[in-house]
């Protein structure tokens, strides 16, 4: 079992920067592939961006790339999601989810062993 805590969500201003992390804790998370998903109001659950279990891949929707960076520090078991120059689109609550061997199909929800239970992102125009 691998229990997923999601942090750094909140409130930002058009234009803006958050970063959120997803602390792991249970088995060993440098084993797994780590993703990041998000769900605004009435639509699905999209995937978002990914990192290998080694931190060497990473993987990006069209929709963030350039703006938002995936990084991991399996020392400390937390993967982060760096987001810039975020819009009114980017508003969701935003899931980290760890997966074994899930490439390469990173953006499909269903790879997806664990998740976290989300954080609220909202960006104000």
């Amino acid at each position: 079992q691998v229990q997923l805590v999601e942090s750094g969500g909140g409130l930002v201003q058009a234009g803006g920067s958050l970063t959120l992390s997803c602390a792991a804790s249970g088995r060993t998370f440098a084993g797994y592939d780590m993703g990041w998903f998000r769900q605004a109001p009435g639509k699905e659950r999209e995937f978002v961006a990914a990192i290998s279990a080694s931190g060497g891949s990473t993987y990006y929707a069209d929709s963030v790339k350039g703006r938002f960076t995936i990084s991991r520090d399996n020392a400390k078991n937390t993967v982060y999601l760096q987001m810039n120059s975020l819009n009114s689109e980017d508003t969701a609550v935003y899931y980290c989810a760890a997966g074994d061997r899930v490439y390469p199909s990173f953006g499909r929800r269903n790879e997806y062993d664990y998740w976290g239970q989300g954080t609220q992102v909202t960006v104000s125009s």
